[in-house]
């Protein structure tokens, strides 16, 4: 496969997650995401825009478990590319009052990575989100060399909100 074949792309991921409803009820409610199919009490596919399903989720090996140390291998983060600034900020409002709803005290992360701009929280199993929308391929920042040159800078997610 020739390394600029542009039409491959991650398709779905599935995880373990502790609750089921629990789990359900975040990434639709939430995350925005439909329930498209789901099976008995072990598992559900979850999609946007009618597909099939972009989040798998599953309690087969996992139910009631807790998440993993952080000093363990395994998944970072699952991504959520918005197509906007507006409809990101509008999003990260509603993980907000989410945040408030399950009396949370977590304060969402945000990052300017010079390609994108990047929300961070975590779900119900602590697996962390990132929320983020790109910004126009001709605004990214490249080193002397002409190579891509992302970094990571933390903003204040009221800075973000606001502007």
């Amino acid at each position: 496969m020739n390394k600029e074949d542009h039409a491959t792309r991650i398709g779905h991921v599935n995880l373990k997650v502790s609750n089921l409803e629990s789990a359900i009820a975040f990434y639709t409610d939430v995350m925005g995401l439909t329930l498209m199919q789901r099976f008995g009490t072990g598992g559900a596919f979850l999609g946007f825009g009618g597909y099939h399903h972009h989040i798998g989720l599953n309690t087969l090996s996992s139910a009631g478990g807790a998440p993993p140390p952080e000093s363990c291998t395994g998944l970072h983060h699952v991504a959520f590319l918005y197509p906007d600034r507006d409809a990101l900020i509008a999003a990260v409002q509603r993980v907000m009052v989410h945040l408030k709803d399950v009396g949370s005290d977590e304060v969402p992360q945000v990052s300017d990575h010079g390609v994108s701009e990047a929300v961070y929280f975590h779900d119900p199993d602590n697996i962390l989100i990132e929320m983020y929308c790109d910004r126009p391929t001709e605004a990214w920042p490249y080193d002397t060399a002409g190579n891509l040159a992302m970094f990571n800078e933390p903003v204040e997610l009221e800075t973000f909100l606001n502007s």
